[in-house]
């Protein structure tokens, strides 16, 4: 019964151990599934099951119906026309990265993004070519086209090979790696392989986009600064393309690093102003657009390309290519690397969509993303484009510039189909500078998450720990190899906090039924002889040890050492009163001997395992006061502990080695005399324990109780019904069990005085 009394509530029951609790309260009788069950229940067909699986197929049959038609189409259209720009500009670029033409690369913004404005989670990022993806491809190309070139020169025995051929053959190679990336995705995705990022976690993903960030900023210095950088993508990549720029930095063309820093700045600027007055700006600025349709205007009317020798996007061709079969002879030498780009795509465009996800509050599915992005690559590779999935600054002026749905990513592909049908010759004079400082201008967001680490730092050091980890292994060994070890880093940080817990001490608070660590608080009341110990996490194999020692540290001593150390004394006072020096008389018990001597020590050490078992006084006549005077030369260590008390409301499971080793150590402290009594825990736990024969006649389920408090009030009640026989004696002076006289006797008493656990 529950009382509330203003603030406060008075609660009314018994004291209850599981036992009782179970006796009290019948539990239902549940019919819990079977694997056969889930299997009948996935192979069942309803109207309600399949149109969850369109649903979750076309995610957007779920949003489109609610679209504020109002409110958000304005934000939408005005975030699609920049994203658009943005998209066209990055694919004209990016495709560079890949050593083929330009215009491929807009056939890389186009398709995906169609298949994924309807099978896509995500609301806010936009799908297309990424620079590391285009860089890891690139590598790829070169190297394939460049034995396929030397086979054809061989076979033909001609002097040179055709430069139409040779692009053909590029092209070829990129779109055989994007569809068989694709297929990877796709296969993936249907399998549900998706769930592997949750083991993702908001501070590893922080860290790598701010890496993939660093990568994208590298990637572009050499078209600001218009040097020729081979493509690297094994481990230390980004700093030898440091290195190959800076070793060439005095062939620095003038007139492209100035355009870049005029179009960086404006930028900039450009996007503080949208940011610093976005409730009094009606649509944001779209800069982009204004900067591009300047610097082509200015780089066509001055003619930078003939004066300064600036290196401009030059010939677009108009309209699609027919598709392509692809070639699946080099299937066997590609297959890593298509699995290596499939893997970096997802986790750069997940790690993308899960900062928005969180920033507006929506749910992303991962095998949906591998199913739209496996099979956008594939429609992708078949009509000459090459691997995508989504970059960084896109997605920023997609989100920044007021996108709130997908919409905005149609309409971004409106756009860059007008520039493939229609308009693209336009584009023919601008400078790849401007193409890159574009695509830097939008990646403020992303570097200034070196914030992040200062608040991480402060919230939660393991935390910190995975950002600084994840940047630098993303940093140093490449985004693929760098995501796998930084996955692994993170779940090794995991192992750490349960290998090596925080186990505490707990005291009362303010006398009332609360428990906390003793050392928080002023108002702690500990009842005499009772430790209450509680461990914040599983017990498993790696942990036991652990758990062990810091149980050890907490009760003060070694159980297992009083036990052999009491086994010991019982063993030579047993000896004593066989050789006939220690004599039962009615006046107490009499050792005919000054001094013990340890002669038989070594018989002890010879039978160590007897040691460990219980402890049998069965057969001697009188009781051994453990606490008090012992016989001459026999010493055993003072215990003042009665009762531990060992809290596992935060241990969610227990494996059977470590259930092994907790029994071991339950018995030790029940050998010696301490109650031992185990909270907390749930019905699950308790009967697993049941199910592996945990309890027996010395460990007993009797020691299970709810909470804490039950425990202690359970045991303040049995030390009072242990008290109560000798209340007319206890005020007198109680002197030990055995008192050593001069001459060596002992002095047998006939009680014994409980120890005192009143609050």
């Amino acid at each position: 019964m529950i009382e509330p009394i203003g603030n406060q509530y008075i609660v009314a029951r018994p004291v209850y151990s599981s036992n009782a609790f179970g006796e009290e309260h019948k539990k239902k009788n549940r019919y819990h599934k079977t694997f056969l069950d889930h299997l009948k229940l996935c192979c069942s067909c309803s109207t309600q099951k399949a149109k969850g699986i369109v649903l979750s197929l076309f995610p957007v049959v779920s949003w489109l119906p609610g679209y504020r038609l109002k409110e958000w189409l304005l934000s939408d259209i005005v975030s699609g026309i920049s994203t658009g720009l943005v998209a066209v500009l990055q694919g004209l670029a990016f495709a560079l990265l890949v050593n083929i033409s330009p215009i491929y690369g807009l056939y890389a913004a186009f398709f995906p993004g169609i298949v994924y404005f309807f099978l896509g989670t995500s609301r806010h990022i936009s799908v297309g070519p990424f620079p590391i993806l285009s860089t890891m491809l690139g590598a790829v190309v070169s190297s394939m086209a460049t034995d396929a070139s030397t086979n054809t020169t061989q076979s033909s025995n001609s002097s040179a090979v055709d430069s139409s051929s040779s692009m053909d053959q590029k092209v070829m190679v990129a779109a055989t790696v994007t569809v068989i990336s694709g297929i990877i995705q796709l296969i993936l995705g249907v399998l549900r392989i998706g769930f592997v990022v949750i083991y993702l976690s908001e501070s590893l993903i922080s860290g790598f986009t701010t890496a993939a960030a660093v990568h994208v900023l590298v990637s572009q210095l050499k078209f600001i600064l218009q040097l020729t950088v081979p493509s690297h993508t094994d481990p230390f990549s980004l700093f030898k393309t440091l290195v190959s720029i800076f070793s060439q930095i005095q062939k620095t063309n003038v007139a492209d690093l100035v355009t870049a820093l005029i179009v960086l700045l404006i930028v900039f600027v450009a996007k503080e102003m949208n940011q610093r007055f976005k409730d009094k700006l009606p649509v944001p600025i779209p800069i982009e657009f204004i900067v591009t349709v300047i610097a082509a205007g200015i780089s066509y009317g001055c003619d930078f390309q003939t004066k300064f020798n600036v290196a401009v996007v030059g010939n677009m061709q108009g309209g699609f290519e027919a598709p392509i079969t692809p070639d699946m002879t080099i299937f066997a030498s590609t297959i890593g690397d298509s699995f290596g780009i499939a893997i970096v795509a997802f986790a750069v465009a997940f790690s993308v969509a899960s900062v928005y996800s969180l920033k507006h509050d929506y749910q992303l599915d991962g095998s949906q993303e591998l199913i739209a992005l496996g099979i956008g690559n594939i429609l992708s590779g078949a009509f000459r484009g090459f691997a995508g999935s989504t970059a960084l600054s896109r997605s920023a002026v997609q989100e920044s510039t007021g996108g709130k749905t997908q919409i905005a990513g149609l309409i971004s592909i409106v756009v860059v189909l007008i520039v493939i049908v229609g308009v693209g010759f336009l584009l023919e004079p601008l400078q790849k500078s401007v193409l890159a400082a574009l695509a830097l201008g939008n990646l403020k967001g992303m570097l200034m998450q070196f914030a992040e680490i200062g608040r991480l730092w402060k919230k939660d050091k393991y935390d910190c720990l995975i950002w600084v980890v994840t940047f630098i292994f993303a940093i140093v060994l490449g985004l693929g190899l760098g995501l796998a070890a930084s996955v692994a880093f993170q779940l090794l940080t995991i192992v750490f906090r349960t290998q090596f817990p925080k186990c505490t001490t707990l005291a009362n608070v303010g006398r009332s039924n609360i428990y906390k660590n003793r050392k928080d608080y002023f108002d702690m009341y500990e009842p005499e002889g009772v430790k209450i110990f509680r461990c914040p996490s599983p017990i498993y194999f790696a942990n036991i040890r652990f758990f062990r020692q810091k149980l050890l540290d907490a009760v003060g001593f070694s159980p297992l050492r009083v036990l052999r150390k009491r086994n010991k004394a019982v063993k030579k006072i047993r000896k004593l009163q066989k050789q006939g020096l220690l004599q039962v008389t009615p006046k107490g018990v009499i050792c005919t001997i000054d001094t013990i001597k340890d002669s038989d020590e070594e018989l002890d050490n010879n039978h160590i395992e007897e040691l460990d078992q219980p402890i049998n006084t069965a057969d001697l006549p009188f009781q051994i006061d453990w606490n008090g005077d012992l016989p001459v030369n026999i010493n055993v260590p003072r215990i003042s502990l009665h009762s531990l008390i060992l809290d596992f409301s935060a241990v969610s499971f227990l494996d059977v080695s470590s259930m092994r080793g907790l029994k071991k150590i339950l018995q030790e402290f029940i050998r010696i005399n301490v109650d031992v009594y185990i909270v907390g825990t749930d019905d699950d736990f308790t009967e697993k324990l049941t199910r592996c024969k945990f309890f027996d006649d010395e460990v007993q389920s009797s020691m299970v109780f709810l909470t804490i408090h039950d425990a202690v009030l359970h045991i303040l009640m049995k030390t009072d019904y242990s008290t109560s026989k000798f209340n007319a004696i206890q005020e007198k002076e109680m002197k030990p069990d055995f008192t050593i006289n001069t001459n060596g006797r002992l002095r047998k008493r006939d009680f014994q005085v409980p120890i005192e656990t009143r609050f």
